[in-house]
């Protein structure tokens, strides 16, 4: 009896034991499962807190790295209240040309208020543009250092405290004033564009728009130039004004039909009668003219309608479309200045009507004055296209250059050999076609006319003419356009000859 209940103790306590040490393991499990979950809420609280840090790191440096690529274009942003700010502490900086004429600066006027002053009146409103009523051309492009300083901190201090305002930086530009004025006055009374360009740096040397506007005047005359939707005066037509290439555009057709013939381009002839009808099309060449038997170079030369229309039917669509692409057409210009795209409607599906037109730079095809300049001066640089530019440095109060603008190559638009066969067909214009009037001056030249026809009413036409010269070792290139006049031949050629002229015969 003693020992069973003895037992039965031991038996107890054991079971004790064992519930005691199964309720501690229970706790034990309990606790240890419980560090577990907040050890697990914990990464997980420090992950999502991380990635929120890198979230907003990466914001911070997007931000930090998107503000100072884009810095001139925030500054310039016409909500940007810096710029009142700032032209309360710097006087607006000088714009220069190349040959250090001024072009634009800030005096006072009688009343001691500062105001924009430019010397040469119209003749270079649309490049260098205004400041008031806005800002346009250089005023608007070089306005991130124009109003800022370079002054020292010392030297803000002591302005300050003598209630004078800190100088601007000054822009050189890369524009020379006597090519300006040749073209200007050349130009005339007759509405269009000149642009003159470095085929080899890409600089911009003149450019000319009419109708135009005096920038002194801007502030009063600004309602009734607004108003008037006719001339448009505002609008740069170099960069901005859209126009049919007319027979400029053989430049391209001829580059297509010598890719996809590029040995037996030479070996092309045509009897041209004066017109070729394709089904219901009819193309005649320019007042009815009757070229006879003509090879490519004289079809070129001659610029007859006859026979590139003859050469349109063979070209395949998308190639043709693929080269007209590579020439910059429905694209982005690589040019820093306001512009208009040049475009085509021509596609791989188009009619032949559509084809017989674009051949010969009619139809819908639109290209800008400064475009057809570029791809001129790409066929003078051996195919290779420099960025157009206009800046050529800036430079503080005292002297000190604070940027420096450089010639950028943008991007190959034809082979060296296509650019020379190009060269070979433009040089032909001028010695037997159909810009003769630049032929045996003291230097050589080469180029394409165009009488673009816009009317369908009309007889109107107009006058393109784009070349470069000397010939062989190009220095200079001239894209001519006026509006609505007649033949390239008898008005735009004569204009770019005057510039080229002084060019080469006056030291420029």
């Amino acid at each position: 009896m003693s020992t069973k209940k003895t037992t039965l103790k031991k038996t107890t306590a054991t079971a004790r034991k064992k519930k005691s040490t199964g309720t501690m393991k229970r706790k034990r499990l309990g606790t240890e499962e419980k560090i577990y979950n907040i050890r697990r809420a914990n990464r997980n609280l420090i992950g999502t807190a991380a990635f929120f840090c890198c979230l907003f790191a990466g914001l911070i440096i997007y931000l930090c790295t998107y503000v100072t690529s884009n810095s001139e274009a925030l500054f310039n942003n016409s909500y940007n209240s810096r710029q009142a700010v700032l032209a309360t502490k710097n006087t607006r900086g000088t714009i220069y040309s190349a040959d250090g004429e001024i072009l634009a600066q800030t005096i006072r006027d009688e009343s001691g208020k500062e105001v924009r002053n430019y010397p040469y009146d119209n003749m270079f409103a649309h490049i260098v543009g205004y400041s008031d009523k806005g800002k346009t051309g250089l005023e608007s492009l070089a306005n991130y250092y124009l109003i800022n300083t370079s002054a020292t901190v010392a030297q803000q201090a002591g302005n300050s405290a003598s209630g004078k305002k800190n100088p601007g930086n000054n822009l050189y530009t890369t524009l020379d004033t006597g090519l300006q004025e040749v073209a200007y006055k050349a130009m005339g009374i007759y509405e269009g564009a000149i642009v003159v360009m470095e085929p080899d740096t890409g600089k911009i040397l003149a450019m000319v728009s009419k109708p135009d506007f005096n920038p002194n005047e801007i502030a009063g005359i600004w309602d009734e130039v607004t108003a008037d939707t006719e001339n448009s005066s505002l609008l740069n037509r170099a960069s901005q004004g859209v126009y049919p290439p007319g027979s400029t555009f053989k430049i391209v057709t001829s580059l297509e039909y010598i890719r996809e013939n590029p040995n037996t381009w030479p070996n092309y002839t045509y009897q041209c009668n004066g017109s070729y009808t394709h089904g219901e099309n009819t193309i005649r060449c320019f007042h009815g003219s009757k070229h006879g038997q003509v090879s490519f170079e004289r079809s070129f030369a001659k610029s007859c309608n006859a026979s590139f229309a003859n050469i349109g039917m063979t070209l395949d669509k998308q190639s043709f479309v693929s080269t007209m692409q590579d020439l910059l057409f429905n694209q982005e210009l690589p040019i820093d200045i306001p512009y208009s795209k040049s475009h085509i409607q021509l596609t791989a599906d188009s009619g032949d009507e559509d084809l017989i037109q674009t051949v010969i730079g009619q139809g819908k095809t639109q290209i800008t004055p400064l475009h057809l300049c570029m791809i001129t001066s790409a066929i003078a640089n051996d195919g290779l296209l420099m960025r157009p530019y206009e800046m050529e440095r800036i430079e503080s109060a005292d002297g000190k250059i604070i940027k420096q603008f450089q010639a950028q190559q943008y991007r190959r638009l034809m082979t060296s050999e296509e650019a020379a066969a190009l060269r070979g067909l433009m040089t032909d214009v001028v010695e037997e076609g159909t810009a003769s009037r630049l032929s045996g001056l003291t230097y050589t030249a080469a180029g394409k006319t165009g009488s673009a026809e816009f009317n369908q009413n009309k007889a109107d036409s107009h006058a393109w003419f784009t070349g470069f010269a000397p010939a062989d070792h190009p220095e200079i290139a001239v894209t001519v356009i006026i509006e609505g006049i007649g033949s390239g031949s008898d008005y735009a050629v004569p204009i770019a000859k005057r510039i080229f002229d002084a060019y080469f015969n006056a030291g420029f």
